[in-house]
């Protein structure tokens, strides 16, 4: 939902201009330089669990990296000569390469592949308390809001005119809805700063012009209703409170209640919301899909509900602010105002 402080930052993003022009502007530049100049050389990385990306650098010979997706998608120290000069220069421009021990470098972020694109997003491991979180989820999520734009076309409902992505972090499903609807206004939500410049420089790289990065808490920062609102809230329990996963609330639920809290409220007449979240279920009972169910039904609100996943995260049992929960449900809540409602 937001993105990484101190080293893990991506390089902040300011407006265009030439790669020799200084300060932010200029690290923005070389940042997007060198991300395309990644993409030409047929680079693609499918970014993985932290349980299975930590399990997996464990192994003794990932200790080093060997390849570019080793750098950028596995976060694995690495020798400057592994890669092109030209790809290291870029990277110190923009601000992304640090040393690691002794003659190794790291890079402060990584690129993961979406929906024929390379999305920015924290280095692993993503420890900072923003940091910008990108994993299986978001492309998860990502198919689930898919789906729903070609279920909308299907029934014939018109396509979204206005669209907002709550919590948008990496940008990414806010970004592959502007990519199959350019005529819409999609506004990407995210209460930290530094997750709108992740957006701002994913959208760029993506080639798309009618997204707008605004912060807010919810939708406090925006104004009027939108036809479509799309959301992956954090919904963990995270003792260290980290933004990008920690949900607050019950078990991790307070984030996406107040997303479909905000919803009831901003949907359009035919507007809808497609909420990618997780629910720990306890003795057999979902209590958000009780309390989400019931805050769609007083706001008059058709409304839909599918464990996408009924068993993810086992590892996060162990947390004892999961002694309760028997697993953890990965679903996805869809809620339609009617047409003709106010």
């Amino acid at each position: 939902m937001t993105t990484a402080d101190g080293p893990t930052h991506p390089a902040p993003p300011a407006g265009t201009g030439a790669r020799d022009k200084g300060g932010e502007e200029g690290r923005e530049e070389a940042l997007l330089a060198f991300v395309r100049a990644v993409r030409e050389s047929g680079y693609r990385f499918t970014t993985v669990t932290p349980a299975t990306h930590a399990r997996v650098n464990a192994r003794p010979e990932n200790a080093v990296a060997r390849s570019l997706r080793d750098v950028l998608g596995w976060s694995r120290p690495f020798r400057q000569d592994l890669i092109p000069a030209e790809l290291t220069d870029l990277m110190r421009e923009a601000g992304v390469l640090d040393r690691a021990d002794g003659p190794l470098m790291k890079a402060r972020v990584r690129l993961s592949s979406l929906d024929g694109e390379l999305f920015l997003h924290a280095a692993y491991p993503p420890l900072a308390a923003d940091s910008v979180f990108f994993g299986p989820d978001t492309m998860r999520f990502a198919d689930a809001v898919l789906a729903h734009l070609e279920e909308r076309a299907r029934d014939g409902r018109p396509a979204p005119r206005r669209v907002a992505d709550i919590g948008c972090g990496s940008g990414a499903a806010g970004i592959v809805v502007a990519k199959r609807v350019p005529a819409a206004e999609v506004v990407l939500v995210d209460i930290n700063p530094a997750a709108l410049r992740t957006a701002r420089i994913n959208a760029r790289l993506a080639g798309v012009e009618n997204v707008h990065p605004v912060q807010s808490d919810m939708l406090g920062g925006v104004e009027s209703s939108f036809d479509l609102i799309v959301s992956n809230p954090p919904f963990m329990v995270d003792a260290g409170g980290r933004a990008y996963r920690h949900g607050g609330g019950p078990l991790g639920a307070g984030l996406s209640l107040r997303v479909v809290e905000a919803a009831t409220e901003r949907l359009a007449p035919g507007g809808t919301l497609v909420l990618f979240t997780g629910s720990a279920i306890v003795e057999g009972h979902d209590n958000f899909r009780d309390e989400a169910g019931a805050l769609c039904a007083r706001a008059g609100l058709d409304w839909s509900y599918r464990e996408f996943d009924s068993d993810a995260y086992g590892e996060e049992l162990d947390d004892p602010g999961y002694a309760a929960a028997e697993r953890i449900a990965l679903v996805v809540l869809t809620a339609t105002r009617p047409v003709g409602a106010r």
